[in-house]
């Protein structure tokens, strides 16, 4: 039994009469064509049974690694980019202290990020850091040649072995990486560091529960088997529920097309906790480079309200009437806070003084919701009970397999994505190589 729950009955309303349906027996077939592998890309299709197929035993590989990574280190360097990096820091920034660097005694090592941009002045910030930090290097590429995380590795591994010499740097950079070929795959055996392998039949932006996801988050201290179980429970329930009416992916992916097609063109992720700000971020690389080709598909958009009501908040409400929202509400969170009574009472707010912080922060979401239907803005409604590692587990599968339907409903490939290289090909002119 699942615990995420999807509530669409403010979509429901604004969608034809006839369209949802209509539109039953497009979305069933593309339910069958992605279990049964008969659609586009269908040798991508590695990550449906990932939560099943990851054995004990990799679990036990996995957390063993990070443990002498992080019996070495106080800061841990993940190096990639796009689906290299964004799920694991999707999952470590929703589930750790928002100041954890700044905790006394903190002993689990803090996990920071290089390769994801070329900002020079980011990454010579981050070797100041590293000059006085004992660290280790988790490099993530399936080739070892794009562009930005090649150019990070290969600073950070000059570093490292000035620092530490040679020998003890082989200690501390893992590879994961394509398990034959490849330039890092090469370069890892040459220097006899540790890999683990991205599979041939999963994509980046689908790989948060592989390897390239589950070592970074098990250096955060975080549970690999909750999550996986999480996921898990997700796959069963999707694979069980084979027809529209009770299967929630199916539900989804066909409502937003059918708001697409209806000239909603932009869907707006919300959350109201801050710390799912980079579960939003992997959510727009998930749907945005899988969806957006050959002409088509939903913008995917994010916000973090209450804060984003400030600026956005205003054109959500009365600007251009082509988005629909998303909203993953969490029903209750670890800490209390109370609010001070004051005797004056100059602002106002004696009356909250019975409230947490988190009871406001979900009327909220409830008003919000409220005004923004009113404004004829559709919207979806993600439910889970809390942040942990099994409601994170079910909502990365639940996106990953809502993806997938998606990008069946458009007919295209939900799963290459032939316009990344664009840019690429005209840098690599420019740079004259």
């Amino acid at each position: 039994m699942i615990i995420t729950n999807l509530c669409f009955q403010n979509v429901e309303n604004f969608l034809a009469s006839d369209a949802l349906k209509n539109g039953i027996s497009y979305v069933e077939k593309a339910y069958q064509d992605l279990i049964h592998k008969t659609g586009k890309g269908n040798d991508f299709l590695g990550w449906l049974n990932l939560p099943e197929e990851i054995s004990p035993s990799m679990i036990t590989e996995l957390n063993h690694s990070a443990e002498r990574l992080s019996n070495l280190a106080e800061v841990i360097v993940v190096v990639g980019i796009g689906g290299s990096y964004l799920g694991a820091r999707a999952v470590i920034e929703a589930l750790q202290h928002p100041f954890k660097s700044l905790l006394p005694n903190e002993k689990t090592p803090q996990v920071l990020f290089a390769g994801n941009n070329m900002g020079e002045d980011y990454h010579k910030g981050l070797m100041d850091i590293l000059d006085f930090k004992d660290y280790a290097v988790i490099v993530i590429s399936k080739s070892g040649t794009t562009t930005e995380p090649a150019i990070a590795f290969r600073i950070l591994k000059e570093h490292c072995e000035k620092k530490y010499g040679k020998n003890e740097a082989q200690k501390r950079i893992i590879a994961i990486t394509d398990e034959k070929r490849g330039a890092l795959k090469k370069l890892a055996t040459e220097e006899n560091y540790k890999t683990f392998v991205i599979p041939d039949d999963v994509g980046g932006r689908y790989s948060v529960l592989t390897p390239v996801g589950l070592l970074p988050i098990a250096c955060a201290g975080f549970n690999l088997r909750k999550l996986l179980n999480g996921s898990l429970n997700m796959r069963n329930n999707l694979l069980k529920n084979n027809i529209f009416e009770k299967n929630i992916a199916m539900q989804y992916a066909l409502m937003r097309f059918l708001l697409y097609k209806e000239g909603k063109k932009i869907e707006l992720m919300v959350a109201y906790e801050p710390q799912l700000f980079f579960f939003i971020e992997w959510f727009k690389q998930l749907f945005g480079e899988s969806d957006g080709k050959e002409g088509k598909g939903v913008f995917p958009a994010g916000a973090i309200f209450s804060t984003d009501l400030h600026s956005l908040g205003q054109y959500i409400q009365e600007g251009e009437r082509h988005l629909f929202e998303t909203v993953i509400s969490v029903e209750k969170i670890y800490s209390h806070l109370p609010i001070p009574f004051a005797p004056n009472d100059l602002d106002g707010l004696n009356y909250l003084q019975q409230k947490s912080i988190h009871e406001i922060n979900l009327k909220a979401e409830e008003g919000t919701r409220l005004a923004h239907i009113a404004g004829n803005v559709p919207n979806f409604r993600i439910t889970i009970p809390e942040i942990s590692e099994e409601t994170l587990g079910e909502l990365i599968y639940f996106f990953e397999f809502s993806c997938a339907l998606s990008g069946y409903l458009l007919n295209i490939n939900p799963f290459d994505q032939p316009g990344v290289e664009a840019y690429k090909s005209n840098m690599f002119k420019l740079l004259g190589r």
